[in-house]
């Protein structure tokens, strides 16, 4: 039978690496080829791909309807797409119409087309939609039915963290009254900071907080990654929300206050953040909690971006100077040492050797300005950067005598 003339058919995407599936961008070009291989002689009218890239939601909502003192039960369907690839190309047809005879064994057709250089959106499977784009192959013979194939690749929109806005630090604060129905049991308060806005998969969130507890309970305070998924069609938002990473820290006594001076939490393998689609977005935030028996618990979010370029060696540098006071506790309360730090020792800053080579100069005659104004000024740096600091002492060397007088004001 001609069914069984077909033994393969399939197809390959060009990746860079073995064995491992190829992620584009906007503007890359996507190569491959489709493979057939039959057992016998086939005749092939035509072998046709379609590309295509597209966003698309669905979900559907419930209700009971009232009229004329009678019920009834609807269901009201949402849907709505986005497209951004749409590309039809014939891999193998005749000019004239004409049968192609193809002989057994194997058959390649390579493919090669451009994705669009105007931003996409990244390759997602939600709750209520998903991002997806492939490649499906058709292959048409006389007298059999239309074999088709269809193959899924992935786009990735590049988030680079390493921008002003993702590496500012993110802070909040927030109270709540712990009620048990109309009697008050006190107050609970917290306070939560994190480095920066923008992290990568991988990556560990040192969570810095303060918790104060001025019920007569215990409280219990956590942290967690929510990723937020919001589907919108027809005016109607529909949001599924998701903890992807947590942490649960020790409670809180009543009456107590308890501070997290850098908890970790990781971020486990998920997508980037998805702003760039009209009906699908993806977010994330740090949760920061406290759960309260026997009233609802109070939630503090810091909003996080989820990026796919990792923080470079010269951005750390510049994150680390926000992070001083993440690295320091008393970053909650803005509190100034009691003593300042002494400088560092002299002999600890300039070896003996180069104190012996400044001692054993020569001595110099009259010094010639002639040519002063032509010398680099990196020049006079030099001459005076082994110069000693003056002598530290926390005593007061010039203290104002007891028996002074003091100044009138008036005279």
């Amino acid at each position: 039978m001609i069914f069984d003339r077909l033994k393969k058919f399939y197809v390959v995407f060009d990746s860079p690496e073995f064995d491992t599936p190829p992620v584009f961008s906007n503007g890359d070009v996507v190569s491959g080829k489709v493979v057939l291989e039959f057992r016998g002689e086939n005749k092939v009218e035509s072998l046709k791909l379609h590309a295509r890239g597209f966003t698309k939601v669905r979900w559907t909502e419930s209700g009971t309807a009232s009229s004329a003192g009678s019920s009834s039960t609807y269901t009201q369907a949402y849907r709505d797409q986005e497209e951004y690839l749409n590309l039809k190309e014939a891999l193998l047809q005749s000019d004239n119409g004409d049968m192609t005879v193809l002989q057994a064994g194997r058959h390649e057709f390579p493919f090669s087309f451009q994705l669009p250089e105007e931003t996409l959106v990244t390759s997602f499977e939600g709750k209520h939609g998903s991002v997806r784009y492939w490649v499906k192959v058709k292959l048409h013979r006389p007298w059999s039915t239309v074999k088709k194939i269809k193959k899924e690749f992935t786009v990735i929109q590049p988030i680079d963290i390493n921008t002003p806005a993702l590496l500012a630090p993110q802070a909040g604060t927030k109270d709540k009254m712990a009620r048990v129905w109309y009697r008050n049991f006190g107050q609970v308060s917290v306070t939560a900071k994190i480095d920066r806005k923008g992290y990568t998969p991988g990556e560990v969130i040192p969570v810095f907080a303060e918790f104060e507890n001025s019920t007569c309970r215990a409280v219990v305070p956590r942290a967690c990654i929510t990723q937020i998924q919001t589907f919108i069609a027809r005016g109607t938002t529909k949001q599924k929300r998701s903890a992807v990473a947590a942490l649960c820290g020790d409670p809180v006594a009543p009456r107590r206050r308890e501070s997290w001076h850098g908890r970790a939490i990781k971020i486990p393998p998920i997508g980037p953040t998805i702003l760039q689609s009209r009906i699908i977005k993806v977010e994330y935030v740090l949760l920061v909690s406290v759960d309260m028996p026997g009233s609802s618990k109070l939630s503090l979010e810091l909003p996080l971006v989820m990026g796919t370029i990792p923080l470079h060696p010269f951005g750390s540098r510049t994150s680390s100077v926000s992070s001083q006071y993440s690295l320091d506790p008393d970053w909650l309360c803005m509190a100034v040492p009691d003593q300042p730090e002494s400088p560092p020792d002299y002999s600890s800053i300039i070896s003996e050797e180069d104190e012996t080579e400044q001692s054993v100069a020569p001595p110099q005659g009259e010094e010639d300005f002639s040519g002063v104004l032509e010398r680099p000024l990196l020049a006079f740096v030099q001459e005076f950067r082994y110069r000693p600091p003056p002598v530290y002492c926390v005593v007061d060397p010039n203290p104002q005598p007891f028996y002074t007088r003091p100044r009138c004001m008036t005279c």
